[in-house]
């Protein structure tokens, strides 16, 4: 290994070691989120520092092909600890700002889209039901008063031509009376408890 690919290999272990302390503090921000559930939180941590330690090596590959000295531990500890010194504290509260924002314009977006389209559309769904019960209860109403129209003449014409029959006959269709009651109680359960019954 060249004094070069030394020199470089340790620029960017510092780097790294910077970035790491940049990475854990980032993730140590949102896990209170799922602090209450053990095996994510297992699942989390491991998965993260997987993936730290493959970046970092993946660096040092194209940097001097993989190859670990000591000296690569030790830049990579200085610049995390470089990290700590220097950055800490201005990184976790940029954090926090840019969380805060992020929060802002997901909850200016949540009500830009519940006030364009999540609440003139339940006004149309209202609008329509009510449209239609209005127009089932139009309709059932003009359907009782054109049966009210039907029925109550040919009644009378029924009733004035039972009293002009005679006696005997009369009893006949007395007899045979039930099959009018049926429908005239049928009729009027109908008026009396169907929901859209006029007013």
């Amino acid at each position: 290994m060249t004094l070069d690919t030394q020199f470089m290999t340790m620029i960017f272990m510092i780097v790294g070691g910077f970035y790491l302390g940049i990475a854990r503090d980032t993730f140590r921000r949102f896990s209170p989120y799922w602090k209450k559930k053990t095996w994510l939180t297992y699942v989390l941590e491991s998965s993260f520092w997987l993936t730290q330690t493959f970046l970092l090596f993946y660096v040092l590959f194209k940097v001097n092909g993989g190859e670990l000295r000591v000296y690569v531990f030790l830049a990579c500890l200085l610049g995390y600890s470089m990290y700590k010194v220097m950055a800490a504290n201005l990184y976790q509260k940029a954090l926090e700002k840019i969380i805060s924002m992020l929060r802002a314009i997901c909850r200016f977006f949540a009500r830009t889209v519940q006030a364009l389209l999540i609440t003139p559309l339940r006004w149309i769904v209202r609008m329509v039901i009510t449209l239609f019960l209005t127009l089932m209860q139009l309709i059932l109403s003009i359907i009782f008063f054109l049966f009210k129209v039907i029925y109550t003449p040919i009644k009378w014409i029924f009733q004035l031509i039972y009293r002009l029959l005679p006696k005997k006959m009369q009893k006949i269709l007395h007899k045979t009376a039930g099959f009018y009651s049926i429908i005239k109680n049928i009729y009027i359960k109908l008026e009396k408890y169907i929901p859209f019954k006029r007013r």
